[in-house]
């Protein structure tokens, strides 16, 4: 049985570049690079691996500002009570149940502080990331002698 053969011409030669060749190239290389769709082994697969490593490696953790959602009873139990620009000091109120009960004392302590300035830290915004000293803590005392919030001054 014959089989018929068919000859096309084409309008380009094979030979002549086409002006859209350069284009064509690039576009099949974002195409590739898009879907993922070299071989293993082959040297743009090692260059995109190597190209995802240098960033995930390199990027700087703040381009991301990922950070642990806070609760959001956390976040309401901290609200700024006063503002002195001239001496650079903020009074925050904190809620005395952020605080584990061995810590709630009517006295400020060393450990009252760390954790007052621990919870600011966490909690405000304007303090996160950033140096503040606790200067005050002022207790407010309930009449059954358990304490209700705490007013913390700090200094930038």
């Amino acid at each position: 049985m014959e089989t018929a053969s068919c000859t096309c011409a084409t309008a380009w030669s094979s030979t002549a570049p086409r002006p859209t060749d350069p284009m064509r190239a690039l576009w099949r290389g974002i195409v590739r690079i898009v879907f993922w769709s070299y071989e293993r082994g082959s040297w743009p697969y090692d260059v995109l691996v190597a190209a995802i490593l240098v960033f995930v490696l390199l990027t700087p953790r703040a381009w991301f500002h990922d950070r642990p959602q806070e609760s959001v009873g956390a976040s309401s139990s901290v609200s700024l009570v006063a503002e002195d620009v001239d001496a650079q000091t903020r009074t925050y109120r904190l809620d005395a149940t952020l605080l584990s009960p061995q810590k709630r004392t009517a006295k400020a302590t060393p450990e009252l502080e760390r954790e007052t300035h621990d919870i600011l830290n966490r909690t405000v915004e304007d303090l996160r990331d950033s140096t503040f000293q606790v200067v005050r803590i002022d207790p407010s005392v309930a009449s059954d002698g358990s304490v209700s919030y705490y007013d913390v001054t700090v200094h930038r």
